[in-house]
């Protein structure tokens, strides 16, 4: 009896030890690190047809909303944290014009969370554009060059009005007493 209770001792020491040494062997080793491309080969051709599109433009690529969103609240800032923004589109002033989603082909399982950070991006005050797939040069130049030159006539007649004297500025001029 006491030959079988040792045995037991000893096999369960090295039960024990062995599974000591196989935990300590398999501690998580960091894999090593290597450079990846920034834009893949569809994001490269978007990026190029946007600023051949916008050529005074910045084009900023893959963008934390984060970067361009703010909020008092930290649940609030939880719920669009960990998003990212395909393209950014900043004017010479470094205002955001416009933020451009790509989305793939086969975005049936997207839909929905591409429609909350639509949501969410003109909640704020944001023009999105959203295609499916690489939107060709002819698409980028409608969608942005019509708003620019709306946006050129706009501040063409702000500027006229601005600079054209008030009825009542001449009333004043015009008056030679009281």
């Amino acid at each position: 009896m006491e030959i079988l209770l040792i045995a037991s001792v000893v096999m369960l020491g090295l039960v024990i030890a062995l599974a000591y040494h196989h935990l300590k062997s398999t501690k998580r080793q960091d894999s090593p690190l290597r450079q990846k491309a920034l834009l893949s080969a569809g994001e490269q051709i978007v990026f190029s047809r946007l600023k051949e599109t916008l050529p005074q433009a910045q084009v900023l690529a893959h963008v934390s909303f984060d970067a361009i969103l703010t909020t008092k609240y930290l649940h609030t800032r939880r719920k669009y944290q960990k998003m990212i923004a395909d393209f950014v589109i900043l004017d010479s002033d470094y205002r955001v014009i416009a933020v451009v989603a790509i989305d793939d082909t086969n975005i049936l399982k997207r839909s929905r969370s591409a429609a909350y950070q639509d949501a969410v991006l003109k909640t704020a005050g944001y023009r999105v554009l959203r295609y499916v797939g690489m939107p060709d040069l002819d698409q980028l130049q409608s969608d942005f060059l019509t708003d620019i030159l709306h946006e050129q006539r706009d501040e063409a007649i702000m500027d006229r009005l601005l600079t054209t004297e008030s009825y009542h500025e001449r009333l004043g001029k015009n008056r030679l007493f009281g």
